[in-house]
Order: C-alpha cells, then sequence, then structure tokens
C-alpha cells in the first residue's frame, strides 16, 4: 500500500486540468450575467416605483450605478427605518437628498458603505455629483 496513491493524489493533465477550469469559467460567467440582469431588472423597477432620476456618466457606469444605488437605499432603509428609529419623515428628507445624487461614479464609490452611513455620504457629496436641478420632480 505504500506505493498506491489515494484519490486525491492523482494528477491530471494540464489540458484537462485548463478544460475543467474553462468550463467552470464559462458556467461562473453566465451565473454571474444572469444575477446582474436580475438586480439590473430589480434596481429599475425600484428607480421607477420610488422615482429617482437617471443616473450620468459613461455608458458603461450607469447600470453598475444604478445597481449600487439601489443596494446602498435598501441597505440604508433597513438600518435606519426597519431596524433603526427613523420615521417616514426622516426617509422622506434622505431619499430626496439621494435624488440629487445623479452621477453613476458617486454611487459606485459608495457601494461598501454601511446604509447607516448613508445621510453623512449624501451630505459630504460634491457639486460635480449633484444634479443642477431634476426635471422629474
Amino acid at each position: 500500500m505504500a506505493n498506491s496513491k489515494k484519490l486525491s493524489e492523482v494528477q491530471i493533465s494540464t489540458d484537462c486540468w485548463q478544460a475543467s477550469r474553462d468550463a467552470d469559467t464559462g458556467s461562473k460567467e453566465k451565473w454571474l450575467a444572469a444575477k446582474r440582469a436580475t438586480e439590473q431588472e430589480e434596481a429599475a423597477a425600484w428607480a421607477k416605483q420610488f422615482d429617482m432620476p437617471p443616473l450620468e456618466g459613461p455608458k458603461k457606469t450607469l447600470d453598475w450605478g444604478e445597481r449600487s444605488r439601489h443596494q446602498l437605499m435598501t441597505a440604508a432603509h433597513t438600518a435606519l427605518v426597519v431596524e433603526g428609529s427613523w420615521g417616514e419623515p426622516d426617509w422622506a428628507e434622505l431619499e430626496e437628498k439621494a435624488r440629487a445624487i445623479t452621477r453613476a461614479g458617486w454611487w459606485i464609490d459608495q457601494r461598501d458603505a454601511d446604509g447607516s452611513d448613508l445621510l453623512e455620504l449624501l451630505d459630504a457629496a460634491g457639486e460635480a455629483d449633484r444634479a443642477t436641478e431634476n426635471p422629474f420632480r
């Protein structure tokens, strides 16, 4: 038995390993694309429901920014209203501040922020991140 290999010690050829890895990468990419599409649909529906303005910026950042805004606003609502002590008037004020931030890159930059920090982040946003006027309200 000293010369026998355990199953975990069996080596596969480089070609087999690469084929296995590439197949796995393909399925991961499909899964990720489907997840992003679902998140995008949810973000677009949310933006429409809550009267959020379209974001501005390079085309390749718009969807990502929209998903980031949706995720951060949802996290903020959970932290501040559902689990926190905020009432409807407080939340309505935060929503108005969020509507003013239309630069997709700003929302992307904040994507890892804690939802409870959103009000402070919105207050600290620069003029370049804000719309000059909101024609949708």
